[in-house]
This record gives C-alpha cells, structure tokens and sequence, in this order.
C-alpha cells in the first residue's frame, strides 16, 4: 500500500527521485490528481497504463514547467503560442507535433506523430517537476473509464494497494476540479477536442475565432486527446440525465435552488454556478456512487454554456453504455 503524505518539501524532493527512479507518484494540480511518471522513460509511462488498467490507444497528457520546456518537445504553430500566452500556466493542454528530436516516450503519444502538453499552475505541481528534473506524464489518478480523483483519498481508495505507486502527495481538494481543455490543431487549425476546465468562451477570445470541433467518433483527431472514450469519467451505478424529478429509488445530482427533494441529495451548485459545480462534479459524483449502491443517480440538467459544456460533455461520458 502506498503512503498518502502531505506535500511539503521534503516529500516533495523524495517524490522527484521515485519519478527519477522509474516509480508512480500521484499529486495535486489545480484540475484533478495526476497519476504521474517520467515522460522519457518507456517502462515508467508503461506503469501508468498498467496501475490504470489504461488501454494503450488513449494518449497521455504531459506536464512540463514551462512553455520554453514545451518547445523542446513539440511544434508550436503561432495560434498554439498565443493560447500558452493566454493560459498557461493553468488548465488547458495543447496537442502538437512532436519533435523528431524529443526525448519523450512513444508511449505517451499512443503512437501518433502529436504530443499532448500542458503547464500546470498548481504550486506542488510545479515543485514536483522541479524535484524530478524531467517532463512528467500524468492522466487522472483513478482507474480507466472511473470518476477523476479531486482529493487524495479518491487516489488512494482506487490505487492505493498498485505496487508502483511510490507515493500520494496530499494537497487537499482540487481548485477546478475538472480536467483540462484539450485543443488540438489538425491541419494547422485550432481544434477543440475536449471541453474542461478553461471554457470553449475563453478561448476563443483570445484566438479571435471560432474553434473548430473534432470528429471525435474516427481517425486520428478521435483519439488524438485523453478522456474521449465514449464511456468514460463513470462511476459504478448507473445515470440518468436531465431529470427533472426523481423516483423514489434513486438519488439525486442536483444543480440550482429548485432542487426537488429527495431521500440522498447532493447540490452541485445551490446557486447555480457553474464554476462551483465544475469544482464538485467529481466529488459528488463519487460520494452519491458510494450512497446509491447500485441504483440510479439522477442528474438535474446543467446548462450548456461556459463551463457547463464541460460538465455536460463528463456526465454524457458517464452514462454511456459500458464496454
């Protein structure tokens, strides 16, 4: 069993060397906890896929500590540079071409020519990659297809017991809560691939265009980014969406101030913010599975605007037909 420690700077330093040394260290960045490895070592990014029971088509992200770094292992088109400028660090990746000459892991591409990269804001994120001295891959530190972790205790309770997992660095609750937006760039072109944490809006604000949307259902462009799986982010019981009312066997998701009542009831956003409820989404999530045992979670409709794009775009994952 791995040890959940608090992320202060001595296990901070010691979670580096484990990386170094080819072992898994789960830690906190301001979307959700990262499951993470040494980007450049092919045994170490096989770890992941192995302690997520990850299938191997799925890229992953990786975290470097800057866009100066990222350069060195992927080619940034002029758009690419202005959404760093604009968002990093913080919750959006950006899928580029790899560098013939980059050190990174095939693996971590899922045998595509792109990379996913991404610049975390999170202060222990960012002490992580100094201490390990390398990039650092790392998808969601929860099982494959399972609830995205936004506490140390969600790593813990689903990989606590994988025998590579050094360490869990315990930063407390996630700030967003939600993972990264995923742009990719097909053809040159600005191309969302998955909405999250940093909204469709933003971005395009500061492009000063529209974003192109990917065929997520064929080809390169639908597996060219993490969390596109049809089923995904899926806790045990089963979902229903847009309720409007829940029966009597179900437990309820709820979002807003006029809730309907129910026996077990969790409210993402009394006020209906979205923002707040992209913060619960996992938690909740994984806290109404525990409760349901089994029977349907009934899920209030989120408006599909800003963030609650994203939101829309995890539940629909969520409730899709299982594998």
């Amino acid at each position: 069993m791995a040890d959940c420690v608090e992320a202060n700077a001595a296990n901070i330093a010691l979670a580096g060397e484990a990386i170094r040394d080819g072992r898994l260290v789960a830690f906190p960045t301001e979307t959700v906890y990262g499951l993470g490895a040494d980007a450049t070592d092919d045994k170490a990014v096989a770890r992941i896929f192995e302690a997520k029971g990850r299938p191997r088509f799925n890229p992953l992200i990786v975290h470097v500590a800057s866009l100066q770094v990222a350069e060195k292992h992927a080619v940034f088109t002029d758009e690419a540079r202005k959404l760093a400028a604009g968002f990093w660090p913080g919750g959006l990746t950006l899928v580029l071409p790899r560098r013939p000459e980059t050190p990174l892991s095939l693996l971590v591409s899922a045998g595509l020519d792109t990379v996913a990269l991404r610049v975390p804001a999170h202060e222990i994120a960012q002490a992580l990659l100094r201490a390990a001295e390398r990039p650092v891959a790392a998808p969601s530190a929860n099982r494959s297809g399972r609830v995205s972790p936004t506490r140390a205790e969600h790593v813990m309770s689903e990989l606590g017991a994988a025998e590579t997992l050094a360490m869990v660095l315990d930063g407390g609750p996630c700030r967003l809560g939600l993972e990264s937006t995923v742009i990719g760039f097909p053809q040159g072109i600005p191309t969302l691939l998955r909405p999250g944490a940093v909204a469709r809006e933003a971005i395009e604000k500061v492009l000063g265009h529209r974003l192109a949307e990917a065929d997520a259902g064929s080809g390169e462009e639908g597996r060219a980014s993490p969390g596109q799986l049809e089923s995904h982010y899926a806790p045990g019981s089963p979902l229903r969406l847009n309720a409007r009312d829940v029966g009597a066997d179900e437990v309820l998701l709820a979002f807003g101030p006029d809730a309907p009542k129910a026996k077990t009831s969790m409210n993402l956003s009394t006020s209906g913010d979205l923002t707040e409820a992209a913060a619960n989404l996992f938690a909740m999530l994984r806290a109404l599975d525990a409760e349901a045992r089994g029977r349907v979670i009934a899920v209030m409709p989120i408006p599909d605007e800003g963030l609650g794009e994203a939101i829309n775009d995890r539940l629909k994952r969520a409730a899709a037909p299982r594998g």
